[in-house]
C-alpha cells in the first residue's frame, strides 16, 4: 500500500527550498566577508611589514651612524695614544742626547754651571745631578738645569710645532 499524499508536502518542499536558498545566500555572503577580511588582513600585514622595514632601516642607519662615531672616536684615541708614544720616544731620545752631550763636553758642563750661578747669583749652592747637568739653590729660589729638565724645556719650546713630527710630509 502506498501512503496517501500529504497536503503539506508542497509546503515542506517550498520551505526546504527557501531554507537552502537562504543557506546558499548566507554561505555566499560569509565567503565574501571572509575574502574581504582576508584581503584587509593581508593589506594590514603588508603595511605593518613595510613600516617595520622602514623602522628597521632607520634603526640600522642610526646604529651605523653610531658605530661610525665610535670608530672615529676609537681612531682618534689610537692616534692620540700613538702621538703620545712618539712624543715620549722623542723626549727620551732628546734627554739621552743632552745627557751624552753634557757627559762628553766639559765646556757644556761649565756653561750649565755658569748659567745656574747667573740665575741665582754667585753664592748659590750648585749640585751636579746623576744624569748630567746641575741644580742650584739659594734662599727661597731653586733652578733645575739637569739634563732631563734642559731637554724637556727644549721640547716645550717646540710647542705646537712638535705636531709636525707625526704629520705626513
Amino acid at each position: 500500500m502506498s501512503a496517501p499524499p500529504d497536503s503539506l508536502d508542497p509546503v515542506r518542499a517550498e520551505l526546504l527550498r527557501a531554507a537552502r536558498a537562504d543557506a546558499d545566500t548566507l554561505l555566499e555572503r560569509a565567503r565574501a566577508d571572509a575574502d574581504a577580511a582576508l584581503r584587509e588582513a593581508r593589506a594590514t600585514a603588508d603595511a605593518v611589514l613595510a613600516r617595520a622595514r622602514e623602522l628597521g632601516a632607520a634603526d640600522a642607519a642610526a646604529g651605523a651612524a653610531l658605530e661610525r662615531v665610535h670608530a672615529a672616536q676609537d681612531a682618534w684615541a689610537a692616534q692620540l695614544a700613538t702621538r703620545g708614544d712618539v712624543y715620549d720616544a722623542l723626549r727620551d731620545a732628546v734627554r739621552a742626547g743632552v745627557r751624552r752631550a753634557l757627559a762628553r763636553d766639559p765646556a757644556a758642563r761649565s756653561a750649565v754651571t755658569a748659567a745656574a750661578r747667573a740665575a741665582l747669583g754667585p753664592r748659590a749652592r750648585v749640585t751636579a745631578t746623576v744624569a748630567g747637568g746641575v741644580t742650584a739653590e739659594s734662599p727661597g729660589r731653586r733652578v733645575d738645569l739637569s739634563a732631563d729638565a734642559l731637554a724637556d724645556r727644549a721640547l716645550e719650546r717646540l710647542g705646537v710645532r712638535a705636531e709636525t713630527l707625526w704629520e705626513p710630509s
